[in-house]
C-alpha cells in the first residue's frame, strides 16, 4: 500500500446468490404437504438461482485525514462497501489494505453487546478497538457527556431507545481515537439536534485530529458540508472519485440524485378529482432533478376531474425536510367540470437555501378536502459544484430564505 493512503481497495466485488424458487415463506406444514403430494417432483427439482453482484470490480484509494461522502441510489452497494470494510462481510474477490484502528457505526446495535450496560459496552468497544483501560477511562467523561445517558449508564443497552443507542454507539465511535471512523445512514434514527452533534464532532475529528472519515448519507446537503471527497456508486460500480463538489454536482444531475417527475396512481376512493402529475421544472418547462440556489423554478401540477366542483382550490405548499412550513400557496377558487387541467405554480420569488424540502398538494372545496399528497415530491435545491446561479450568494448555511436587499454603500468620510 502507498505510504500516502491509509485506505487501498482493489478490485472489490461481492456476489450474492438469490434463490427464485423458495416456497412461500407463510406456507403452513400441511399446505406444503398438500403441494408435494399433488406434485412429488417438487421434492427433487433443482432450486433456480440468479447472481446478484452488489459490487463489481471497484478500486480506490483514500489518504489520510480525507472525508469521503460515498453517494449513490439505494441498491448501489453503499452499505455493502462499508460492511466489507468493516469486515462484518468478506468480498467475493478482491482485496483491501488499510492501517490503523477502525471504527464502524452501520447500524443501530452495531459492536454493542444487548445484556451489558452502557458502561461495560464502552470499554468493550474500547478493548475491541485495541485501547487500554488507561485510555478508555481517559475518554469515558467525555463520551458519556457526548451521549446524554448518563442517567441510564448502568442499564442494559437492550433496554435503550434507538435514539439512545445510537448516542451512545457513535459517541464510542468518535471519541476512543480511531485512526478510521464509517458512518453509516444510522445517524437519521437521531433527532435533528443530534444529527448536526455529529456532523460537528466528525468535522472536528477530522480538521483538527486528522483522522479518516468515510460517511454514507442520503442528506447530500450533510454530505457536502462533512465530505472533501466524494465516491459515485451505481448498481455496484464505482462511476467515479473526485472532490465532493464534483461528485455531488454529477450525482444531483443524474437520475440517481431523485425525480423531477411523480405519477400518481388514481385512489380508489376518487369521486371528484385526483393529481394524475407533479413536475418540478425550470421556467421553460424542462423537468429538474436539481435547482441551483437563486434560479427561477416552478411547480406543474396536472389532475383530472371526474365530477364538476363548486369552489375549486388547489394548494401547494412548501415545507422544510423537517416538516417545518415554508411557505402555502392557493389557487383562486372557481367552478370546474368535467376534464383533465393543468395548474402551474410559479416559486421564482421564493429563494431558499441550500437544502432538501418537500412539497405539499391539496384539491379542495370550500366544503372539504378531497386529496392531501404529503412526502411524495420532493425538492433539491443545491449550491454544490458548478450549479449556483446567483453570484450574489456566497453563502447557503445561514438562514432559511435568501432575500436580497438593496444594500447601499457610501463613503462618509
Amino acid at each position: 500500500m502507498s505510504n500516502s493512503s491509509i485506505i487501498k481497495v482493489e478490485g472489490l466485488s461481492k456476489k450474492y446468490v438469490l434463490n427464485k424458487n423458495l416456497a412461500n415463506k407463510s406456507d403452513t406444514l400441511y399446505s406444503s404437504f398438500i403441494r408435494l403430494a399433488r406434485n412429488p417432483g417438487t421434492l427433487i427439482k433443482k432450486a433456480e438461482t440468479e447472481d446478484f453482484w452488489a459490487l463489481r470490480d471497484v478500486s480506490f484509494e483514500i489518504k489520510p485525514g480525507d472525508r469521503v461522502g460515498i453517494v449513490g441510489r439505494n441498491g448501489a452497494g453503499k452499505s455493502t462497501l462499508l460492511k466489507i470494510l468493516s469486515r462484518i462481510t468478506p468480498p467475493t474477490s478482491g482485496r483491501i489494505e488499510y492501517s490503523g484502528r477502525m471504527a464502524s457505526l452501520l447500524e443501530v446495535g452495531t459492536g454493542f453487546h444487548g445484556d451489558l450496560s452502557g458502561r461495560e459496552n464502552i470499554y468493550l468497544n474500547g478493548s475491541i478497538l485495541g485501547m487500554t483501560k488507561q485510555e478508555i477511562d481517559k475518554k469515558f467523561d467525555e463520551i458519556v457527556d457526548f451521549a446524554e445517558v448518563e442517567q441510564f449508564l448502568d442499564t442494559p443497552v437492550k433496554r435503550y431507545s434507538s435514539g439512545m443507542y445510537v448516542r451512545l454507539a457513535f459517541a464510542v465511535a468518535a471519541h476512543l481515537e480511531p485512526d478510521i471512523l464509517i458512518v453509516d445512514e444510522v445517524l437519521a434514527v437521531g433527532d435533528a439536534q443530534f444529527q448536526r452533534k455529529c456532523l460537528g464532532k466528525m468535522e472536528d475529528v477530522s480538521t483538527r485530529e486528522g483522522r479518516t472519515i468515510l460517511f454514507v448519507s442520503h442528506n447530500i446537503q450533510a454530505v457536502q458540508k462533512l465530505c472533501n471527497t466524494g465516491i459515485y456508486l451505481q448498481k455496484g460500480v464505482l462511476i467515479e472519485k473526485n472532490s465532493i463538489e464534483k461528485i455531488v454536482n454529477r450525482y444531483l444531475q443524474s437520475n440517481d440524485g431523485g425525480l423531477s417527475e411523480y405519477i400518481i396512481e388514481k385512489p380508489e376512493d376518487a369521486k371528484l378529482a385526483y393529481v394524475k402529475k407533479i413536475s418540478v421544472e425550470n421556467k421553460n418547462g424542462k423537468p429538474l432533478n436539481l435547482i441551483a440556489v437563486g434560479s427561477a423554478w416552478q411547480v406543474r401540477i396536472v389532475f383530472s376531474v371526474i365530477n364538476p366542483v363548486e369552489h375549486f382550490i388547489i394548494g401547494l405548499g412548501v415545507s422544510t425536510a423537517f416538516d417545518l412550513p415554508v411557505r402555502t400557496s392557493w389557487s383562486i377558487p372557481q367552478d370546474i367540470g368535467v376534464g383533465e387541467y393543468e395548474m402551474i405554480f410559479d416559486n421564482s420569488d421564493l429563494m431558499l437555501t441550500s437544502g432538501y424540502y418537500k412539497l405539499v398538494v391539496g384539491l379542495s372545496s370550500y366544503v372539504r378536502t378531497f386529496q392531501y399528497l404529503n412526502n411524495i415530491v420532493s425538492v433539491n435545491i443545491s449550491d454544490a459544484g458548478e450549479v449556483s446561479s446567483d453570484n450574489r450568494i456566497v453563502n447557503t448555511d445561514s438562514g432559511l430564505i435568501l432575500n436580497p436587499m438593496k444594500i447601499e454603500l457610501k463613503k462618509v468620510s
